[in-house]
């Protein structure tokens, strides 16, 4: 049974979380994007000048006090002739028919925005800068096809229960005794379309993943509890700050045997999922991101039904951190239909580093509260904390 303190949690988070959206989201909408005016060259005919501005003075240079009685002849410079005809090459549909006596008298042929003449040929249409760039260029790297990608364009969320990584947590649970619950899998790359960049890509990139999260029990001897088992297939894209998951996945459950030789008669469970995943997550800054997803089972058995759905908060700043490191903060929240839309929650916040290629190693503490994990135990309440040590490809 869930707890009564638990739901008053989600809704807590949910409205923070929701509150904080709705923030940015309004935010964002207030701010003015700047509004630059319309060179002549781009406007209709029937609202361009008539006359443009020149960089040079309307009167001749002549008329301007001198600042020095020398002249071209007493330095040596070679004495320049004044036009007497149309400029060589340049034909008098630019110029408008005008003939210049003088060079000092630059005249409408260098106004910064030409001729009327010439803007007269077409409409004014608006400027669009990616017209004339190659998409493959817009992010400014290059896309390409490439086998084995390094980094990944949808990570995983750092206080997920169930992501694909290495790590190991040591948690005591309320009233209980000590745990060692560990993942053993990751996530790698397999083919990608888009830009070589291992820590910040852009494109497509089909992955695969894997893990098995066993739990141990210090108490006894550290005698295997239970273990899930998952694999799956994403597909995941990445276009400036937006990320989008598509993904498949198996998800199985099994009980130790050294539990059961313990507790005979304890009844084992075949929790299976295979799912149909859809995740989005934005970065509000390169730092901090936002997540959800839903997933729906097409096959399930052993209490497990169609759907639940993932949101969470995860601050980890995305550049290398070098030796130092940096702080990172995470909270989860996991909801299942087979808990009533009930569930869990997760919070993490630690120590990380963070390498060249986007290698993530992290040291910290972890808060769960809510319905199990281990899928054995999937409608048995537990509250936990502890320390864990997670490693992200």
């Amino acid at each position: 049974m869930l707890s009564g303190r638990f739901p008053l949690v989600f809704v807590l988070v949910g409205s923070v979380c929701g509150a904080t959206l709705l923030e940015l989201a309004a935010s964002a909408l207030g701010q003015q994007v700047p509004v630059y005016p319309t060179p002549p060259q781009r406007m209709a005919p029937s609202v361009a000048p008539a006359v443009y501005p020149s960089t040079y003075p309307s009167t001749y240079s002549s008329t301007y006090p001198s600042t020095s009685a020398a002249t071209a002849s007493d330095v040596g410079a070679p004495a320049l002739s004044p036009y007497d005809d149309v400029l060589p090459g340049i034909s008098t549909s630019v110029t408008g028919g005008a003939v210049h006596a003088s060079y000092e008298d630059p005249g409408p042929l260098y106004a910064p925005y030409g001729s009327p003449d010439a803007m007269t040929a077409a409409a004014a249409q608006t400027l669009d800068a990616n017209a004339y760039v190659d998409p493959a260029l817009v992010y400014g790297e290059p896309w390409i096809w490439r086998i084995l990608p390094s980094g990944l364009m949808y990570k995983s969320y750092l206080a997920g229960g169930r992501e694909p990584r290495i790590a190991s947590q040591w948690v005591r649970m309320r009233n209980e005794h000590w745990m060692w619950d560990a993942t053993l899998g990751g996530r790698v790359g397999i083919l990608r379309y888009g830009t070589d960049n291992a820590l910040w890509p852009q494109g497509w990139q089909l992955d695969f993943e894997g893990a098995a999260f066993p739990r141990m029990d210090l108490d006894n001897g550290r005698d295997l509890v239970s273990a899930d088992y998952r694999f799956g297939i994403p597909l995941t894209t990445r276009r400036g700050c937006w990320e989008t998951k598509l993904a498949y996945y198996h998800l199985s459950s099994h009980l130790g045997d050294e539990f059961m030789v313990r507790h005979p008669g304890y009844p084992r469970i075949n929790y299976v999922r295979d799912a149909m995943v859809l995740g989005m997550a934005i970065y509000l800054s390169p730092n901090l991101r936002l997540y959800s997803e839903a997933d729906w089972a097409f096959s399930t058995d052993g209490g497990a039904k169609p759907w639940e759905f993932q949101f969470g908060v995860d601050f980890s700043p995305a550049e290398p951190t070098g030796g130092w490191g940096a702080p990172f903060f995470a909270i989860n929240a996991h909801l299942r239909e087979a808990n009533d839309f009930g569930g869990n929650m997760t919070v993490q916040s630690g120590w990380q580093w963070r390498g060249c290629t986007g290698h993530l190693c992290r040291v910290g503490m972890q808060y769960f509260n809510g319905m199990s994990d281990q899928t054995q135990f999937y409608n048995t309440f537990e509250e936990q904390i502890g320390i864990g040590l997670w490693y992200d490809y």
